[in-house]
């Protein structure tokens, strides 16, 4: 598969899609993490395809899309090896015209060997040089040559799995958001710099903190939040990176929500003035800042990673690693309602370019694209 899909061949109605969620994610709207959220968000989108949900069994699961619970048996071998078997075993009775595996290689060229001639299409969320099967360039090669196509949700995830790795079998598909489903954002927004994520070293969570210690006792009326765990889900557990920044945001005044679902993330962000992505590694995408700037919050915001890609120039750029200069921005822009505001605006424009509606219909051109090329390889 090409970067330009083309070719299409109509779908027949019977015609639908097994989107094969990792085996640790969980789809629920109190549980689920970024990659089942967005699978959720495409599926509920009408399109030309039928698309059935395949992952872990979850308490709760989303109800308004079509879900099957796969049960990964104990056993000799490797999670993904035994995961991708009960999945495959699901198919037996009805067979779906095209398998989209989420963000595991591994399970991804299983399924492609249980399953073949029936095409599989991987969708990557994160660096493939991190994962099992898709490490060296000779496996990212192999990847490639056996899959019937890679879909990355940035162009830096594209560049990190063509790495050393000869001809452009993959196609960047960028990840979206529903901004006819988001809360409305009040009149007048709180003074409130808000962090919501996983409240871990790598998203910048103790830059966020030793900055707001810095700026908030020169910006009376404002306070900071941070909505998050180590994991998603009311079962986080306390690590010990939660358990030492603790009294250090309590000492800030620096009120700590914990994990809360989605929707309720998203109702903070909508009246929350400042919106901080501090993130120290290379994010993939940055699904927080895309929803920072759809809720209309001015963002601050590391580059690193596929976050420049999303934020292009609608944020203000910072360092974590320099709290310092976090600190001052956080005062410049709080003191600054008019920044504040421009920057809100040409966030939700340039969010508007994310939208689901677009994204599904892509995906179902890249879909027929692929099922084309099984049909012409069938004949």
């Amino acid at each position: 598969m090409g970067r330009e899909a083309g070719g299409l061949a109509p779908s027949k109605p019977d015609d639908w899609i097994a989107v094969v969620l990792p085996p640790g994610e969980r789809f629920s709207p109190t549980a689920s993490g970024a990659v089942g959220l967005l699978a959720h968000r495409i599926a509920r989108q009408p399109g030309r395809f039928k698309s059935v949900i395949s992952g872990a069994a979850t308490a709760n699961p989303f109800q308004d899309v079509p879900f099957r619970a796969v049960r990964t048996p104990w056993g000799l071998g490797s999670v993904a090896s035994r995961y991708a078997g009960a999945v495959a075993r699901s198919f037996r009775q009805e067979r779906p015209a095209l398998v989209e595996v989420h963000n595991r290689p591994d399970v991804a060229l299983s399924l492609a060997r249980r399953l073949a001639p029936l095409p599989v299409l991987l969708v990557l969320h994160n660096d493939p040089q991190g994962m099992r099967s898709a490490r060296t360039p000779a496996a990212r090669t192999r990847l490639l040559q056996r899959l019937a196509g890679v879909l990355t949700v940035s162009q830096y995830l594209r560049e990190r799995l063509l790495e050393g790795v000869a001809g452009e079998k993959a196609v960047v598909l960028p990840n979206c958001i529903d901004l006819a489903a988001l809360p409305p954002s009040p009149p007048l927004r709180e003074q409130v710099i808000l962090f919501a994520g996983r409240v871990v070293a790598d998203k910048g969570a103790d830059a966020f903190v030793a900055a707001c210690a810095r700026a908030l006792p020169r910006l009376p009326g404002w306070r900071a939040e941070m909505i998050g765990a180590d994991r998603f889900g009311a079962d986080s557990p306390e690590t010990p990176f939660l358990r030492a920044l603790r009294p250090r945001a309590e000492a800030a005044g620096i009120l700590l929500s914990g994990y809360c679902p989605h929707d309720a993330v998203l109702a903070a962000m909508a009246g929350a003035a400042i919106m901080v992505v501090p993130s120290r590694w290379a994010e993939p995408f940055g699904l927080t800042a895309l929803e920072a700037m759809a809720s209309g919050a001015a963002l601050l915001c590391s580059g690193r990673g596929g976050l420049a890609e999303v934020v292009g120039d609608v944020a203000v750029r910072i360092d974590p690693d320099d709290v310092a200069g976090m600190a001052e921005c956080l005062v410049q822009l709080a003191l600054d309602p008019a920044r504040r505001a421009a920057l809100g605006l040409a966030g939700l424009a340039r969010a508007k370019l994310f939208d689901v509606r677009e994204a599904r219909a892509a995906l179902d051109g890249l879909r027929g694209a692929i099922l084309h090329l099984a049909s012409d390889a069938s004949i």
